[in-house]
């Protein structure tokens, strides 16, 4: 397969964890016989240093003729901290979003035996965890309207939800479940919302579809809650914008490290793949971040293009570099190994089709492949 790739690294740790990505998908083309073709893009606080806006044209054009995108992270401190910019970088991936009309965002999470210790939750409530997330990404607060008084004393968000919008959405949900446990949680707040009524209205009348899916519901802050209790209740979650961006981001810490987590943003015709972390820009150029998340994400393009086999390599590696241990220090705090060195351990071990490790090699922090 020939695949157009549009790279847009970003800021802070983005063309670290990117440069990453890179490598593997090149070693997964060399090993089945693909042929991927990357090209660079600005996007975030480094296109507002040079031209004045998180997405330019030119970025917005290549990610419309490329096949995929491969995004890394955005955003920076010097606007994050500034309330009075008119001008910032998230507004370039929520552009992004909305032109490449990227309705749907998946983040699977997953929990690794080795690193059930490190997650704050008692190993009990978590082992065996495995879930995936289905959030709306285009439409309700987020994307409507905004408005503030003339005195600054009041503010207006407004929600607001189509059918379209939640069917597009349930269907996805639902085709997924059925490929999994085939159990699908609705998360709302349709005892005050009426935009949360509208969808449960919308999915109950589409579950029709799917008489061998179990359909449950559950309000934001009962879901939040257990998340914490129990995870392993959960299956496929469907939400909204806003609580799905929430929920995930509570979900992200049940596997012990946010670097783990990968998403992919999904459309009719666009697909866009990214860690869900943020650009970390403590961490920059320090070669201390985890490409995993960003790796994994690789791993959902391929999937989303039919190359379940290949996805399934990179997973696999992925298991056994936390297995022995060849991660960065928000895993591995005791000896950890660089960005570019979990990096490298990965395109080593999807470079070969059968693997020998060697602990001797793996101790000095060497390539491992005999």
């Amino acid at each position: 397969m020939k695949l157009k790739i549009a790279v847009l690294a970003g800021d802070g740790i983005g063309p670290e964890i990117t440069q990453q990505s890179i490598k593997i998908l090149k070693a997964i083309g060399d090993r089945f016989d693909h042929e991927f073709e990357f090209e660079d893009a600005i996007v975030g606080a480094a296109a507002i240093d040079l031209l004045d806006n998180p997405l330019p044209e030119a970025t917005l054009d290549l990610c419309k003729k490329s096949d995929a995108v491969l995004f890394g992270a955005i955003g920076h401190p010097k606007y994050d901290n500034n309330p009075d910019a008119k001008v910032r970088p998230e507004q370039g991936l929520l552009k992004l979003r909305k032109e490449l009309g990227l309705y749907a965002n998946i983040r699977p999470v997953t929990t690794y035996p080795k690193l059930i210790d490190q997650s704050p939750l008692r190993p009990e409530r978590i082992q065996g965890a495995d879930l995936t997330i289905f959030r709306e990404l285009t439409g309700g607060i987020y994307f409507g309207e905004k408005s503030q008084s003339e005195d600054g004393q009041s503010a207006t968000d407004v929600c607001t939800y189509s059918v379209v919008e939640i069917e597009r959405m349930a269907h996805l949900a639902f085709k997924a479940a059925q490929q999994r446990r085939k159990k699908l949680t609705l998360v709302d707040k349709a005892n005050v919302l009426e935009t949360s009524r509208l969808w449960r209205k919308t999915v109950k009348k589409i579950a029709e579809e799917y008489q061998d899916v179990e359909l449950d519901f559950l309000f934001v802050d009962n879901a939040a809650m257990q998340m914490i209790l129990n995870p392993k209740q959960f299956d496929v979650i469907l939400t909204e914008n806003m609580f799905g961006d929430i929920i995930s981001d509570e979900a992200s810490v049940i596997g012990g490290s946010i670097g783990l987590l990968a998403s992919a943003s999904v459309g009719g015709n666009n697909a866009m793949f990214e860690p869900i972390h943020g650009s970390y820009p403590q961490a920059t150029g320090k070669g201390i971040a985890n490409p995993v998340a960003s790796i994994l994400s690789a791993a959902m393009l391929l999937d989303h293009f039919g190359l379940i086999e290949e996805g399934d390599v990179i997973r696999k590696a992925v298991a056994t570099s936390i297995k022995l241990n060849v991660c960065t220090e928000d895993i591995n705090k005791d000896n950890p190994y660089s960005t570019e060195k979990v990096g490298d351990f990965l395109e080593g071990l999807i470079s070969e089709s059968e693997n020998n490790i060697n602990d001797e090699n793996l101790n000095f922090g060497q390539m491992t492949i005999i």
